[in-house]
């Protein structure tokens, strides 16, 4: 009878004992997922890097859901995105992804400021990344090459959002020639001001303050700055008519079934929103969202109603 004996009972508790541990520290795992999900924003979100083709391209990504691929501004790298307007984009919804472009910032490769190879950029890390079909957005020459990915690939995108960029074709109102002074030289805070702000207006200029400094929150890992003298000697001597002459792109556009929005402002010295207005009743897609009292760096200046407009124009 002592076979009675065994303790049929500790198998059992021992296996119990285990499950449970392994459920803490799944738990744990989990737990420490998300939060470093809810702690990761666009001034800690690690540089990754992909090989493509004969590149390697460095990107970012914050947030989660609507995949949404933003193209940088002439002589931007992935660190002159203001993070506030990132993290509200992500706030509401969006996997934001942002990258260098080839040889500038951290990618590698060939530079080039012709926006076909911008939208190749584009195109290739989308496709890379297995995103599907995102909102392409683009700000200035970068939103020149959104409009190239539009046409160019419509079948990855569902929207595309543009900021302070310019419409292919003739212009109503070119930019002025201080944009081209200034894009020759390293820039100070009166620059950024002038460029991205209205230096007229006191509340435009104060919301600069706030901009410049959350620019150079990022510590570490930034990406190099596109050196000055070759970003020149891409740009021209000074303002022009057409700036993106390609009239396929403009016929595009006028077919088109994707929505478009342009988040423009009312003292853009580089693309006058004008010239927007000028086709509002030849793109039938197109949303117009103009800010008073504001430059060529709108979402800098109203980073959350940016985001907000965003949202609203994708999302509802």
């Amino acid at each position: 009878m002592k076979c009675a004996t065994a303790r049929p009972e500790s198998r059992p508790k021992t296996t119990f004992i285990n499950i449970r541990l392994e459920r803490s520290i799944a738990a744990i795992f989990i737990e420490d997922v998300n939060t470093m999900k809810a702690s990761t924003s666009a001034t800690t979100a690690p540089t990754q890097f992909i090989e493509i083709n004969d590149r390697r391209l460095a990107y970012r990504t914050v947030g989660s859901g609507q995949p949404l691929v933003l193209l940088v501004r002439y002589r931007g790298t992935m660190d002159d995105w203001d993070p506030l307007f990132l993290d509200n984009l992500a706030d509401r919804g969006f996997q934001v992804t942002i990258f260098d472009y080839s040889g500038l910032g951290q990618s590698s490769g060939t530079p080039s400021y012709n926006p076909g190879a911008l939208a190749k950029d584009a195109v290739e890390l989308i496709q890379a990344l297995e995103l599907g079909k995102v909102v392409i957005g683009g700000w200035s020459l970068g939103g020149i090459a959104a409009q190239v990915v539009l046409v160019q690939a419509p079948q990855l995108v569902s929207h595309a959002v543009l900021i302070g960029t310019t419409p292919p074709g003739q212009l109503v109102k070119p930019g002025e020639a201080l944009f081209y002074e200034m894009a020759r030289r390293e820039n100070d805070f009166e620059d950024f001001v002038n460029l991205f702000f209205e230096p007229a207006s006191k509340t435009s200029r104060a919301t600069a303050e706030g901009a410049w400094a959350r620019l150079a929150l990022r510590e570490g890992d930034r990406s190099p700055q596109v050196p000055v003298e070759w970003a020149a000697q891409q740009l021209g001597d000074g303002p022009k008519n057409p700036v993106f002459p390609v009239e396929a792109v403009l016929q595009a556009l006028k077919s088109t079934t994707i929505p478009v929005l342009h988040l423009g402002a009312d003292h853009d010295i580089v693309f006058p929103v004008e010239n927007w207005y000028a086709l509002s009743n030849q793109l039938p897609t197109l949303t117009l969202v103009s800010f008073p009292r504001a430059g060529h760096g709108p979402h800098m200046q109203h980073p959350e109603a940016a985001a907000s407009h965003i949202a609203a124009f994708i999302l509802s």
